[in-house]
């Protein structure tokens, strides 16, 4: 067994508020207004929308890079959502730059499918993907 990522998180002085550290990167949390908090940082789910968008960015540029496909500039975006039945799930949008042929579109697509945190999360919330 190998650790393969590492965080902590400090509490600070603001309700809902913490110093998040990894490394030789820190960050903040905390909540939203809404929630009570006072948004001076990332969510939880937003953190964990932050990892999944990261995985795939970083996945395809290196798939890109081993297979000399310019995929040019993209974007990656998460929402993560529940419903009143207790349901999760995350939509997932890439949106490229450069247009893509129906070839490359459905590559890409498996692609996201196979990213380590996609295939982390698939094992307790599912992933809907999508290129627009």
């Amino acid at each position: 067994m190998a650790i393969i990522a590492n965080a902590k998180v400090k509490t600070l002085a603001e309700p809902w508020s913490g110093d998040i550290s990894s490394g030789k990167h820190q960050l903040i949390t905390d909540k939203p207004e809404s929630f009570g908090g006072q948004d001076k940082g990332l969510a939880p789910y937003d953190l964990i929308c932050s990892g999944l968008i990261s995985c795939t960015m970083i996945t395809l540029r290196m798939y890109a890079k081993h297979k000399d496909i310019e995929l040019g500039e993209f974007t990656v975006e998460a929402d993560f959502n529940a419903n009143k039945e207790g349901q999760e799930w995350i939509d997932r949008r890439l949106s490229f730059i450069n247009p893509l042929s129906d070839e490359l579109h459905q590559k890409v697509l498996d692609i996201c499918q196979k990213t380590p945190v996609t295939k982390t999360l698939l094992r307790s919330v599912e992933i809907h993907t999508q290129i627009i």
